[in-house]
């Protein structure tokens, strides 16, 4: 699966390190970095295409003239392009530049409260023909019939709602297997500083899996945003400790 990400945050960096995978990538171990990555996967070869754009905040909040300079040229033939954090004008435009370059799904994550268009993009997806999802945060993605291409993405590449296998020795977790990652990659920490946790104390579980969603750190805004009713980090949290107690439900006992 060929894939194009076109960003302007942090976020889309730190999404295609992790897919690449680097070894400097996830340092948030320090001296207790016990290599639990390494030579897992590596998605360098699926990418064919970056695209960093101007930052929205250097921008008009409207383009109203000669929004073509601010679009990625050529952007090659691909299945999926994720688009994070880009001007509301040029993310409007970009599902016709798609179309054209062959791309057949888009997936807009949202980490921070804005004035994003997504209704309207939507719309002018369906009419191309394009798979659109626009989670909020990223980690919500799942697998979806009625988005195939999206779907297929979160299967090979291993990242969206994330997924864990839980084994217990007691009320101990004795293995924690990440099978889908946060798209950040702030699942495989919470998988590691897990290990020796006890299960039988929510309270404490709950708690220690929040301080390794904070201390990652999770990049989703702390603002509070009015959908959602709370921040978007809340829920990125909520969702890691669901993972968790989910990998638990099904767990294997040693």
């Amino acid at each position: 699966m060929k894939l194009v990400v076109i960003y302007s945050d942090l976020f889309g960096d730190k999404l295609i390190r992790n897919l690449v995978n680097t070894s400097t990538f996830c340092i948030s171990c320090a001296e207790a970095c016990d290599h639990c990555r390494e030579g897992k996967f590596s998605f360098a070869e699926n990418i064919v295409g970056v695209f960093r754009l101007q930052d929205p905040a250097t921008l008009p909040e409207f383009i109203e003239e000669g929004i073509e300079a601010y679009l990625p040229d050529n952007i090659p033939d691909a299945d999926l392009a994720i688009v994070s954090g880009v001007h509301n004008d040029i993310l409007l435009e970009l599902p016709y530049l798609l179309k054209e370059a062959g791309i057949k799904a888009m997936i807009i994550p949202i980490e921070a409260p804005s004035r994003l268009g997504i209704a309207q993009v939507k719309d002018i997806c369906d009419e191309l023909g394009i798979e659109v999802k626009a989670p909020k945060p990223f980690c919500e993605l799942e697998v979806d019939p009625d988005t195939p291409i999206i779907s297929r993405f979160i299967e090979e590449f291993g990242i969206g709602r994330p997924k864990l296998r839980v084994e217990l020795d007691g009320e101990r977790i004795a293995r924690i297997e990440v099978i889908r990652s946060a798209p950040c990659g702030c699942t495989w920490y919470i998988a590691k500083q897990l290990r020796g946790a006890e299960v039988s104390d929510r309270r404490e579980l709950w708690n220690r899996i929040s301080e390794a969603h904070h201390s990652y750190p999770c990049t989703a805004s702390m603002e509070h945003d009015r959908e959602l009713g709370d921040t978007i980090l809340h829920k990125a949290g909520y969702i890691a400790r669901e993972a968790v107690e989910e990998g638990i439900e099904v767990r294997t006992t040693l």
